[in-house]
């Protein structure tokens, strides 16, 4: 799934930032901890020093073997058992006030009294206002985290907004550019240098690729307007030898030849130069187009061609097919498909032609086998062995369809019959 760049960059930060923190937390619990440690044990050791001193000075405290007010107690140990380093430990010791065990740092420490014997001093101290301290600091980090993730999204987002703006800009002009259309060039100040950079090239390209576009379609142009006029003058030159009398049927047949290859060179050039002209977007004006009057005029137009192979039209009108399309291609994608329809039906064969919404369907007879689906739009593709045919209606067809998101050229064979179906989408046209 696509996301815009600021919820790309967002998204990452935040897991990133959720690491970070995370490590961090732990290393600042792991020292707030060993500090809150190094004070409790501190103060017992202090305490220690302080307790054995008493001792010397009052000997009733040899006789406090139990953890009382003071939270120490004294008990005799054998010399065997005495160590001389002081051990510090966490232990759990049972509260009244609580009904339930609580943690506790224990100071142990072996001495010598005046009497020569040897003693264990145990010293404790509740840890409850450090587990209080370690949840307190829990609950901070957590809301801190919460917190700076608002702030970076909200902070990143405005910023990414502000800074991306030019982007988006710059963005919404290279989606409306189209070749052979007049751009914006006005001199657009930016202050991130990178921006600037990237419009100053964006604008340089779209002049080389304007330059480009132009001097290929004068080539085009050219090309085939100096390809049609000897085209013509030999035709015309043929014409004039076939009315010779004195040509035998054999150079007479030889010459119809060359006259019908010359013809279909003239419907191929301005084939070929249709197709470049559609590629390149020179019909890029649209309005209105009444495609159900198109089809009926149509008809009209090549009621000769149609008589001539007695071909029964049928117009059958179940919706109001209007579109926002190019007049000019509108005008040929309806011809080229009514002409294939009428060309390679039979003699007193059929078409139908289905007018709806938001599809128009050509139905016509013809040879009894389907056509090949995978190529019958391709270019220079027959259909059967018609040398007549340049190959290209169906392909410019295709071409012109691809202008326009949306809409769609298919065929289908069934019940003996051909189906080129055109259908636009629902949110692209008026009714």
């Amino acid at each position: 799934m696509k996301t815009s760049l600021k919820y790309y960059t967002i998204k990452y930060l935040i897991m990133i930032l959720l690491l970070i923190i995370a490590v961090w937390a732990g290393l600042f619990y792991a020292y707030i901890l060993d500090e809150v440690h190094d004070n409790v044990d501190d103060g017992l050791r202090d305490r220690k020093i302080q307790i054995i001193k008493a001792v010397y000075l009052n000997p009733e405290l040899l006789k406090n073997k139990e953890f009382g007010f003071n939270e120490f107690k004294i008990n005799p140990i054998k010399a065997e058992e005495y160590q001389n380093k002081s051990r510090l430990y966490n232990k759990m010791y049972y509260m009244e006030y609580d009904d339930k065990d609580q943690p506790y740092r224990v100071l142990e420490a072996d001495f010598i009294d005046q009497f020569k014997d040897h003693r264990r001093l145990v010293i404790r101290t509740s840890t409850v206002e450090e587990d209080e301290l370690i949840y307190d600091l829990t609950t901070a980090l957590i809301v801190l985290y919460i917190l700076l993730v608002i702030s970076i999204v909200a902070v990143n987002g405005y910023l990414l907004n502000k800074a991306m703006r030019p982007f988006y800009q710059i963005l919404e002009k290279l989606k409306k550019y189209q070749f052979g259309i007049p751009f914006s060039q006005e001199k657009q100040n930016y202050k991130i240098t990178e921006f600037e950079e990237l419009n100053v090239e964006i604008n340089e390209m779209i002049e080389r690729n304007e330059l480009v576009f132009y001097q290929q379609k004068q080539f085009i142009e050219n090309a085939s307007h100096e390809l049609q006029t000897p085209l013509a003058i030999v035709i015309n030159k043929i014409d004039l030898l076939i009315q010779n009398d004195d040509l035998d049927k054999k150079s007479m047949t030889f010459l119809t030849e060359v006259k019908n290859d010359l013809r279909r060179m003239v419907g191929l050039n301005k084939s070929l130069l249709m197709l470049s002209k559609i590629e390149n977007s020179q019909f890029n004006r649209t309005s209105d187009v009444d495609f159900n009057g198109m089809v009926t005029q149509l008809v009209q137009n090549y009621e000769d061609f149609i008589a001539f192979k007695k071909v029964d039209v049928n117009i059958i009108e179940k919706g109001k097919f209007v579109a926002d399309f190019n007049q000019d291609l509108a005008d040929i994608l309806l011809s080229n498909l009514l002409k294939n329809a009428v060309k390679y039906n039979n003699e007193e064969g059929t078409l139908n032609i289905i007018v709806e919404n938001n599809r128009i369907t050509f139905q016509n007879s013809g040879v009894s086998i389907p056509l090949d689906k995978s190529r019958i739009f391709n270019r220079f593709y027959k259909q059967g062995s018609d040398h007549t045919s340049t190959g290209l209606g169906l392909s410019i067809i295709k071409t012109i369809i691809r202008q326009y998101p949306g809409w769609d050229i298919t065929y289908e064979f069934g019940d003996q019959m051909h189906y080129f179906i055109l259908t636009k989408n629902n949110n692209n046209f008026n009714q």
